[in-house]
C-alpha cells in the first residue's frame, strides 16, 4: 500500500506548498464589522418611527380584515 492510497479525499485535494496556519482571532476584521454595524445602527435610528408607523398599521389594518370576514 503507497502513501497516495492512504490519504483521504481531503488531503489529495488539498495541495499547496505553504505550511497550514492556526486559527487566531482576527481583530481587524472584527474592528471593521463593529464599525459597519455602529454605522448602520446611527442611519437606521432615524428610520425607526416610520418602520414603527408601518407595523402598528400593518397590525390594524390585519385585525380589521379579519372582523369584516372572509370576501364572497
Amino acid at each position: 500500500m503507497s502513501e497516495d492510497d492512504s490519504l483521504s479525499l481531503a488531503q489529495k485535494a488539498y495541495h499547496t506548498v505553504t505550511p497550514g496556519t492556526r486559527p487566531r482571532a482576527n481583530s481587524e476584521m472584527d474592528s471593521i464589522g463593529w464599525t459597519m454595524f455602529l454605522i448602520l445602527v446611527v442611519l437606521m435610528v432615524p428610520f425607526l418611527p416610520f418602520i414603527a408607523i408601518v407595523y402598528v398599521l400593518s397590525k390594524v389594518f390585519g385585525y380589521l380584515n379579519a372582523q369584516r370576514g372572509p370576501s364572497p
